[in-house]
């Protein structure tokens, strides 16, 4: 039996704290967010400002009083705010796993490859170049005094490297360009990012928690294969035949159970064995999605959930711990220019010479340039990982977090620019009447919905 006193139940002022937390944070993240939307912004951007504005970058500065109140730095209290935002972050990228259509990724096979591996590999290689170069000193000391550079580096190469298939599909849809071939191409690329990427990462922080050289890390990577081997073979036909009994029921809340209770479970999984939990979620996600058993209609009220409600919160919360005054710094100031260009230059240029080495024609290659240069999403939740294993300190995850909003800006204006001058084809006039008839362009679903539900559908038509 074991001789322990009952847990310590929250105190009043700590549930009062969180609650006025997230309170605060989703009110100003619908505001902010709607905000950008109107001068043409990814909502995105407008919940990470809320961050920005009630972290210390701004109100830490202007009030700290209000600040150490909303915001107090016990780390239970703060952890409360983390636990939420871990959660709304596994379900963000497990419905994202969701909607990455494989038969497209097949069908534009060679291109879409080639754009998405030169759009990795070249950015990749800048990252760790450019981590190499500034290791000693933006990477965080260990009690010993140790820089584990190579780490360091290859965490940076990660962060610039990845696309986001939420933004760009969101930034596809409010341009109504979902249904063109280009936007097409840009999914499916997008998608290919999204599953390498994933895996980079999971990778990288597993070198950050057992050592580079260590058994440990040969271990983690042996599970990892297994665990990739089981999605590909087995666990297909065991989430069909959960989606297939769920949807028997009455409404889509027992669906809607089943694919949280099937997140949560990859989450749990690659988290077991060393790996990212946001890995193992967006693996599962892909599994669910191409189980041939998922209703997308019954999935829609857990979309919109996520997006709407713990999507902004996560965001908000990110941003609460990026402080822009670090930018005053000129060594800083310098590092992130110089990261933010290589960022643009090696993304932006390696999907441009993809492209190009595909034939494509030179608006089509600067589109697809301008689409996977949006980080949003996926970039923060690398920031956020790497803040929380030690791998980036304050200045540079803010730098990061920097270079997803710069990025994220700049995808629509490009891509208008581009894609006006590419002629459309009948088959996108096809396929545009199909998304208006399903409800899923020009007034369907509610606002954050079409990130999810147009980026699947589409992406399989």
């Amino acid at each position: 039996m074991l001789a322990m006193g009952p847990v310590p139940q929250l105190t009043a002022h700590q549930s009062l704290v969180f609650l006025s937390q997230l309170g605060l944070l989703l009110g100003l993240a619908l505001a902010f967010g709607r905000a950008a939307s109107r001068f043409g912004m990814p909502a995105l951007v407008g919940e990470l400002s809320v961050g920005l504005l009630l972290g210390p970058s701004v109100i830490g500065h202007v009030d700290p009083g209000f600040s150490g109140w909303l915001l107090p730095q016990q780390a239970d209290q703060f952890h409360l705010l983390d636990a939420f935002g871990q959660f709304g972050v596994v379900l963000v990228v497990g419905i994202t796993g969701v909607q990455v259509e494989l038969r497209t990724i097949r069908r534009r096979g060679t291109t879409a490859v080639r754009v998405s591996l030169a759009g990795l590999l070249v950015p990749l290689g800048l990252g760790v170049g450019a981590g190499y170069l500034l290791a000693d000193r933006f990477a965080p000391h260990q009690a010993d005094g140790h820089v584990d550079s190579t780490v360091f580096a290859l965490f940076l190469g990660v962060a610039m490297c990845v696309s986001a298939i939420p933004v760009v599909a969101k930034t596809l849809a409010d341009m109504d360009l979902l249904h063109r071939d280009i936007g097409q191409l840009i999914m499916s690329a997008a998608a290919v990012d999204d599953l390498v990427g994933w895996l980079l990462l999971s990778v990288v922080s597993a070198m950050a928690t057992t050592g580079v050289r260590s058994g440990q890390l040969a271990a983690t990577l042996a599970w990892l294969a297994f665990f990739l081997l089981f999605a590909a073979v087995a666990a297909r036909p065991l989430v069909r035949r959960l989606l297939t009994l769920a949807a028997r029921a009455e409404g889509p809340g027992a669906t809607i159970a089943v694919v949280v209770v099937l997140l949560l479970g990859g989450a749990v999984a690659t988290q077991s064995i060393g790996l990212e939990p946001v890995f193992g979620a967006f693996l599962v996600g892909v599994v669910i999605g191409t189980s041939g058993a998922l209703d997308p209609v019954r999935l829609a009220p857990l979309n919109i959930t996520v997006m709407s409600v713990l999507a902004p919160v996560f965001f908000a919360t990110a941003g609460l711990r990026a402080d822009l005054t670090a930018l005053a710094k000129p060594t800083v100031l310098a590092a992130g220019v110089g990261i933010l260009a290589l960022s643009i230059l090696g993304k932006f240029g390696g999907a441009y010479l993809g492209a190009r080495a595909s034939r494509l024609e030179r608006w089509e290659a600067l589109a697809l340039g301008a689409g996977m240069n949006a980080r949003g999403v996926i970039e923060v939740v690398v920031a956020m990982v790497g803040l929380r294993l030690g791998v980036l300190n304050t200045d540079t995850y803010t730098v990061i977090i920097l270079v997803a909003i710069v990025t994220s800006l700049m995808a629509p204006p490009v891509l208008r620019l581009a894609v006006a001058r590419i002629p459309s084809t009948p088959e996108e006039s096809f396929r545009r009447a199909f998304l208006v008839q399903g409800g899923l362009v020009e007034g369907g679903l509610a606002d954050n919905a079409p990130v999810l539900q147009t980026a699947g559908t589409a992406s399989g038509t």
